[in-house]
């Protein structure tokens, strides 16, 4: 009979032979020749990747795609599962938020300049009451972005580390090509174009602007 230590040593032989993906934990170093995720590397590499999609493939796949707010959320109120399968798209069948592209024009009924996570609260019907909210950061959350689109694919990155730079760095991306006025929006009236990750019906639709103006 095996005694203790070799039941341990057996049994994490079997967990790595079974295994077929890497888990990385933070702040390990990886062991096979490759720069660790979060270090020097990725970054390069990962910016590379969005100079090559981010404009000629992301942004005309959201413009394509993009549902009016108002018609997306009667949509996701009907349903979210048939609202997602006209206007979203999620990477596995079960189990994680739908994405969708959104646009629309609405006046601000909120605004806190001085927050780090900064949200514009818009009004898209009029009747003065916060409809959605538009994330101006520079602190934002959420990978909607990323996960939008077909052509980021887990399974092309080394590590589900990686996999999340990818999104920070699309946010960044993004947030870079707005301006962020530094008095308050309040009364304002824009017009948008982003993503939102709604995972229930309840969710509020939060989205992140890929395009963003006041107009006239």
């Amino acid at each position: 009979m095996m005694n203790f230590k070799t039941m341990v040593a057996v049994s994490a032989l079997i967990l790595v032979t079974l295994s077929g993906c890497k888990i990385v934990r933070t702040g390990s170093a990886a062991t096979d020749g490759a720069i660790p995720a979060g270090e020097a590397g990725d970054g390069p590499r990962i910016n590379a990747l969005l100079d090559r999609t981010y404009d000629q493939e992301l942004l005309p796949l959201i413009k394509a795609k993009a549902v009016e707010a108002g018609d997306l959320r009667s949509a996701i109120a009907a349903g979210l599962d048939a609202a997602g399968a006209a206007y979203g798209y999620r990477a596995i069948s079960d189990g994680v938020a739908w994405n969708f592209a959104v646009k629309g024009d609405g006046v601000v009924v909120a605004d806190n300049p001085q927050a780090r996570a900064r949200r514009l609260s818009i009004d898209i019907n009029g009747d003065g009451a916060a409809d959605l909210s538009v994330q101006l950061g520079p602190v934002v959350t959420g990978t909607a972005l990323r996960d939008i689109a077909p052509f980021y694919r887990f399974g092309d990155f080394r590590d589900q580390i990686e996999f999340a730079r990818l999104g920070r760095a699309l946010n960044d991306r993004a947030l870079s090509g707005l301006a962020r006025p530094a008095d308050s929006l309040v009364g304002a009236k824009l017009s948008f174009t982003g993503v939102a990750a709604i995972s229930t019906a309840r969710d509020e639709l939060l989205v992140l602007p890929v395009t963003l103006e006041v107009v006239p």
